[in-house]
């Protein structure tokens, strides 16, 4: 619980929800606050006159909360100049109401993401282990499939979310995977094969730049992965498949981030995704193609005093790109980053929602989530991050002039400690295949219905 509210030992029939705005409300109840400075709540309930022809409410009820904010009471009384039958009926009515409201809202109190989605449930049998997959462990999750069964049917969801969590296990078992390690190395090359075999033409992007300590020329290598070539108009998805060198986030005590920083969300969750929208590639339709971008020293950092550079292999290919300009031309772009997280929520990244150019392909995202029903895509940005998020999408956009949407999810699993942030607990027991399967769902939906 935040600090600063106050706890209801016997909350309203509907339940409570945090409101946002400070306090804590109840879909049929008074709005609960405690006011730091004056310690004490503030409702108040008016009555209004009876139903008139216009169609007003027969009564109604505002409360005001220690911020302004209207709400219900928690219990509203009928006002006593109506006749004893009607009092009655109303009573009746409300009591039916709540009845209601508690056997609807009691059926499902698990987060779905997804208003009356089935659970995803496991196949019986034993998963046919894909020819096309790279084989770099045993897989140990069924397949999944989630089903919509909203008002609004809007199909089957074709990403295979355990299928994907195989990709991020299967990568993180090769260690870390920082720039010029035989990790990398080892990635690489099964990543290649991997899309080749699937059809997508893939090339290298080779690199140099200096050791942040010593100066010493460091190799890197950007991939990229076409598909659809022939199509001149293009998205741009985009990962970083490099680890950090240690795990030293600083709000974290040194003697809690541990020795191996693996990288299961930040890092192996994008290439895992991308490893399963490759199956849906090949018979991708629609106006665009669509290149993968995997960037290399994304954080060859070895801490942040002095500052050190990030990013550097996508300003190489946003550089590249404009010194270099392809026949093709990105339209539109996405950096997919720390989407694995159990607890999945993705809000809107401020410069996303600022850059002007950025802002159409940001609503379209989100958009093509509110229609699948996803709805860890919430439509706002964080509302306790001041910030905007640093990360390649800033090369991609200010240096490659195109315009880029960050989709990240920086909660892992709080902001603004995020306690498996740059330590040695980004593992993928901390990742889920439900996050991989609804954001790839939505990416996927987007590929094809972008204009």
């Amino acid at each position: 619980m935040p600090p600063g509210f106050l706890e209801i030992a016997h909350p309203p029939a509907s339940g409570l929800a945090y409101n946002g705005e400070g306090g804590l409300r109840g879909n049929t109840g008074a709005c609960c606050q405690l006011n730091s400075n004056r310690q004490k709540q503030i409702v108040e309930a008016t009555k209004l006159r009876p139903k008139t022809k216009s169609g007003e409410p027969f009564f109604a009820w505002r409360g005001v909360s220690g911020k302004g904010r209207l709400d219900p009471p928690k219990r509203a009384v009928l006002p006593s100049r109506l006749p004893f039958h009607q009092r009655k009926s109303v009573s009746c009515l409300a009591v039916i109401g709540t009845i209601f409201t508690l056997v609807s809202g009691g059926q499902s109190s698990e987060k779905t993401g997804v208003p009356g989605a089935a659970e995803s449930i496991p196949t019986a049998t034993q998963p046919q282990t894909d020819p096309r997959s790279p084989t770099l462990g045993t897989p140990d999750h069924e397949p999944m499939r989630i089903v919509l069964t909203a008002t609004e049917s809007v199909g089957t969801n074709p990403i295979d979310g355990n299928r994907a969590f195989r990709f991020l296990q299967q990568i993180c078992a090769l260690g870390p995977r920082i720039t010029g390690s035989t990790a990398m190395q080892s990635q690489q090359k099964i990543l290649s094969e991997y899309f080749k075999k699937l059809g997508g033409k893939v090339h290298v992007q080779g690199f140099r730049f200096p050791h942040p300590l010593d100066g010493s020329t460091q190799k890197g290598a950007n991939m990229v992965v076409q598909w659809h070539p022939e199509r001149r108009d293009r998205i741009l998805l985009c990962v970083h498949y490099d680890t950090r060198p240690q795990g030293d986030n600083p709000r974290v005590p040194s003697h809690q981030r541990g020795d191996v920083f693996l990288g299961a969300n930040d890092g192996a969750s994008g290439v895992a995704l991308l490893m399963e929208l490759a199956q849906q590639m090949p018979e991708l339709q629609g106006h665009y193609g669509v290149d993968f971008l995997l960037v290399d020293a994304e954080e060859f950092v070895f801490g942040d005093s002095p500052p050190q550079r990030y990013f550097w292999g996508s300003e190489y290919f946003a550089r590249d790109y404009v010194k270099n300009p392809p026949e093709h031309r990105y339209k539109k772009a996405a950096v997919l980053d720390m989407i694995g997280d159990r607890h999945l929520e993705i809000y809107q990244d401020r410069n996303s929602v600022w850059w002007k150019d950025t802002r159409p392909v940001t609503k379209e995202i989100w958009s093509v989530a509110k229609k699948l029903g996803v709805n860890e895509f919430i439509a706002r940005t964080h509302p306790k991050m001041r910030s905007p998020i640093r990360d390649d999408h800033l090369m991609l956009h200010n240096v490659g002039k195109i315009p880029t949407c960050e989709i990240i999810d920086f909660d892992y699993p709080k902001f603004p400690v995020n306690r498996y942030w740059h330590t040695a607990d980004d593992t993928p027991n901390r990742c889920s295949a439900d996050s991989l399967a609804k954001v790839g769902w939505v990416m996927l939906e987007w590929l094809r219905t972008a204009q």
